[in-house]
């Protein structure tokens, strides 16, 4: 993985842990969790490649070198898809899609949302996306505002919190304007 702020290996593994402790709370079998587990460390992984299209990268990469580690054809099928789900705006169609997607973006119900939220900002600034705060500001409040999550217990367990964050950042836009 590239050593950018946010899009890191500490990022894949933070979507690992969220995607394991959301997967606690689905009925999964022994083999979906590994295949999540997989999908989970794969899924930025094109981002070795480029930042743009990451995800179909990585979903290529996973195809090719996965079979080394003895996984079949179908496995891998299933893994690719669910690193494409992560693409956004997010389209999960299964329960494993699903839960990583809600793992990709765990941090929006958690605590550590602006610490985590400030790393894709310095990240988002470096590549010209955004410039200022506001800026950055304007574009979170349309995300949030715009963001699904898709599993019970995301759900229940970080959309409360991501409303609240949602609130305090318009309230933040209301007062600059």
């Amino acid at each position: 993985m590239p050593k950018l702020p946010y899009h890191n290996i500490e990022h894949v593994y933070d979507v690992l842990s969220a995607a394991l402790l959301i997967a606690g709370n689905e009925k999964l079998t022994i083999d979906e969790i590994s295949l999540l587990r997989v999908a989970a460390l794969f899924h930025d992984v094109g981002f070795t490649h480029s930042s743009k299209d990451h995800e179909e990268h990585g979903a290529k990469l996973a195809k090719e070198m996965l079979p080394a580690f003895g996984l079949t054809h179908d496995q891998i099928d299933v893994i690719g898809k669910m690193i494409l789900a992560t693409k956004l705006p997010q389209s999960p169609d299964t329960p494993l899609e699903k839960i990583l997607c809600d793992a990709d973006l765990d941090y929006l119900g958690r605590d550590d949302f602006y610490e985590t939220g400030g790393r894709l900002l310095e990240e988002m600034k470096a590549v010209g996306v955004v410039e200022t705060e506001t800026e950055w500001n304007i574009m979170q409040k349309t995300f949030l505002e715009s963001h699904k999550y898709h599993t019970d217990f995301s759900k229940a367990n970080r959309e409360p919190f991501k409303q609240e964050r949602l609130q305090e950042i318009a309230l933040k836009l209301e007062n600059r304007f």
